[in-house]
């Protein structure tokens, strides 16, 4: 109890109502009374932390070493961690497309990383998960990364967002880059244009530098804590999509050399410290009890990048792969009083899943249009037998059709894909090249070979056949380009017209 107040959560269907009681004294004898008649009608606020390119193992409660992340490990003691949390594509619009819509991002059309040139971007016909919230009159912001088109049309106030601060896209799409650097400022620009940072709608920032790029991950948060501030009267959706730890990594000087990691094991502490503040902030307003955060990553880790890279293990590749290491993330789920502390969810889930969970808690109305994502609450809220409510989950990468998983099996199609084939990758920012590897149909027993190595399809011909039956359909909706299908369920992207 706080300050003589306790807050009551009662949850009818998926639907939180909450209601302030008030313990008075009287007499000396205490006695509770409903400060009012009726209880009042505030969903709960919802927080999402996304941090981009951020390996498996690299927060404390997936095991990470080199660096402490005290605030994730309080996160992951008071809340629950997933292990088999999945994005829909294990690159940054794509995956970004898929959190915030519900949607397999190939049904809506977003497919790679949208780069500075690119004339598409988010549909205006999608909705978003700050759209749903907004039928509530939730508050709403982003603060970070938007990677979901750059043009006015296509950026986040556009698109259910009250306020808006940051990169349109990734941080390494600027003409510094260390690949770059020897050659004339004319040559790079015809390469990449200048990076911009954005406020709202308008340009504050037409040229990024690097001592720019070292503030990022402090003004982001600044925002989302201000934001918070701002807000603590009434519901609010707040997503903070970190530009780091992509690469170029950047670090404030509070942080710098702090890991026994390098630049990437400070990169992260600092992410770890910005979550604090968060969570700090939430404390501070009394509205923990009253606040869904959720904590995961766009893909894996970007192999190539060495000791500027984080790491998968004991998953299998990274980013720009549908293996695991690629798509599976370290996920956290905190919300004190509702969501049972220090449990586990082994259930596989996916950030289509979050759009339809929040539509459902908040008292909101799901898209006339179909989106792929259901209902996870129950595996959030630790409810006893829970399970995954989907039948399976599907992974593209591009147009094409990789993987599917269902239970506790995975089966990949024939694909190519690219690999560091156990090279430790550069160091000081510089990549190494990857070399191009191909898988066949080859199935995956999850439960008992996490890093998927042993091929069990030959003794598991049912499954095989299975799972091919439910990609099959999956195909007819959403199209296959290994197959040269086109799916009948497939939106347009957003066009910049002219």
């Amino acid at each position: 109890m706080r300050s003589g107040h306790r807050r009551c959560w009662a949850k009818c269907g998926h639907v939180f109502t909450w209601a302030l009681f008030v313990a008075v004294v009287s007499g000396g004898v205490g006695r509770t009374t409903v400060a009012a008649a009726d209880a009042e009608q505030r969903p709960p606020n919802v927080v999402v932390i996304f941090i981009d390119d951020m390996g498996y193992a690299d927060i404390g409660p997936f095991g990470a070493e080199g660096y402490p992340t005290p605030n994730l490990d309080r996160m992951a003691r008071e809340g629950r961690k997933f292990t088999d949390f999945y994005v829909t594509q294990a690159v940054c619009s794509a995956s970004r497309a898929g959190l915030l819509t519900g949607c397999y991002n190939v049904r809506v059309g977003i497919l790679g990383a949208l780069g500075p040139k690119s004339r598409i971007g988010i549909h205006a016909n999608e909705v978003t998960m700050a759209e749903i919230c907004k039928q509530r009159d939730y508050a709403t912001a982003c603060y970070g990364k938007w990677h979901l088109g750059h043009h006015r049309q296509f950026l986040p106030m556009q698109h259910g967002f009250d306020d808006y601060f940051g990169l349109p896209y990734s941080n390494d799409m600027w003409p510094y880059h260390p690949n770059v650097l020897h050659l004339p400022m004319s040559e790079r620009l015809r390469r990449w244009p200048h990076l911009p940072l954005i406020d709202k709608n308008e340009v504050v920032n037409a040229q990024v530098t690097g001592q720019d790029q070292e503030q990022l991950t402090t003004q982001y948060t600044e925002r989302a804590v201000q934001f918070i501030e701002k807000n603590r009267e009434r519901p609010f959706f707040l997503y903070v999509p970190h530009s780091m730890v992509h690469v170029p990594l950047y670090v404030s000087d509070k942080f710098k050399g702090k890991s026994q990691r390098g630049l990437f094991g400070d990169v992260v502490m600092e992410v770890d410290w910005s979550v604090g503040q968060i969570l700090d902030t939430l404390r501070k307003h009394e509205l923990d009890e009253h606040t869904l955060v959720v904590f995961t990553s766009d893909n894996g880790p970007w192999l190539s990048y060495g000791d500027h890279a984080g790491s998968a293990l004991p998953l299998r590749e990274g980013k720009g792969t549908m293996f695991d290491g690629g798509c599976r993330e370290p996920t956290l789920m905190w919300w004190p009083g509702t969501i049972p502390a220090g449990t586990v969810c082994r259930e596989p889930a996916m950030t289509i899943d979050l759009l339809p969970t929040v539509a459902q808690m908040v008292g909101a109305e799901l898209p006339d249009h179909p989106i792929d994502g259901k209902d996870i609450w129950p595996l959030i809220a630790g409810e006893e037998g829970a399970q995954s409510p989907q039948e399976a989950y599907y992974f593209y990468y591009g147009r094409e059709l990789q993987a599917i998983r269902r239970g506790k099996w995975k089966l990949h199609f024939p694909h190519g894909y690219r690999t560091m084939a156990g090279r430790k990758g550069g160091t000081g920012g510089i990549p190494e090249p990857y070399r191009q590897a191909r898988t066949g149909l080859e199935l995956y027993d999850l439960s008992t070979d996490v890093s998927e190595t042993n091929n069990v399809a030959a003794m598991h011909p049912q499954v095989v056949q299975q799972l091919e039956a439910l990609a099959e359909s999956m195909r007819d909706e959403l199209g296959d380009a290994r197959t040269k299908r086109a799916g009948k369920g497939v939106r347009p992207p957003g066009k910049v017209a002219g």
